[in-house]
């Protein structure tokens, strides 16, 4: 799922009171039928939610297998599981075989956010939740970055996703979200947002509301 709007529609918030950074003031979040409103990050992350943030993430002195080892924090006692899993995800991620002892700071923009990847992939999260995966991105590796979103998804992972990027976005999804002003506007398959006459001339079309507007027309639509 992508979640898309206006700056300050409330896009990141939402990744960030699903991984316990934030607490909501009101309403609930629950996840696999247990209510995790309350819980705290690493608990959110042993039930399987893990986020990649928005800006860079890496350890830039540590090397590309230090950064993604990080991501298996809280399974550091099985040390054995812990070794599978890294070998699994560099399976997954040639660039782990190929630059993994060097530090992570000399790598390029792209590489910086497999590992940002990789590194979250290492307690095999059920849902993966990706703030703006594009940003800073040449079109080379917004390619391989989305390449990898999308087998991250074929590999049985849930995906949310935040985006500025609205066509890109929207075309790895399969359903969408359109925000403002903290509330959803619409949800519908990532087909039919992309086809909505208002989100065409509002994202497409070079135009994008003021994050005060309230006057898009909109239909407000409770999530799938």
């Amino acid at each position: 799922m992508c979640i898309v709007g206006p700056n300050g529609a409330g896009k990141s918030t939402v990744l960030r009171a699903l991984s316990g950074l934030l607490r909501p003031r009101r309403g609930e979040i629950h996840f696999d039928g247990a209510a995790i409103t309350r819980a705290s990050c690493a608990d959110i992350i042993r039930r399987g939610i893990v986020q990649v943030p928005q800006s860079n993430g890496v350890f830039a002195q540590m090397t590309v297998r230090e950064n993604v080892l990080m991501g298996g924090y809280s399974i550091r006692r099985d040390r054995a599981g812990l070794r599978r899993r890294y070998d699994e995800v560099k399976e997954l991620l040639p660039l782990l075989g190929e630059r993994e002892d060097d530090r992570a700071g000399n790598l390029s923009g792209g590489q910086r956010r497999m590992v940002e990847f990789a590194r979250a992939l290492m307690t095999e999260p059920k849902v993966v939740l990706l703030d703006e995966p594009s940003l800073g991105l040449d079109p080379k590796a917004l390619k391989s970055v989305f390449d990898m979103v999308r087998l991250m998804n074929e590999t049985g992972k849930t995906i949310v996703l935040v985006e500025q990027n609205v066509r890109v976005g929207l075309g790895v999804a399969t359903h969408g979200v359109v925000m403002e002003s903290g509330r959803v506007r619409l949800a519908a398959r990532s087909g039919e947002i992309l086809g909505h006459s208002e989100i065409a001339e509002l994202y497409l079309g070079g135009h994008v509301a003021s994050t005060g507007s309230h006057g898009n027309g909109l239909p407000q639509t409770p999530l799938p």
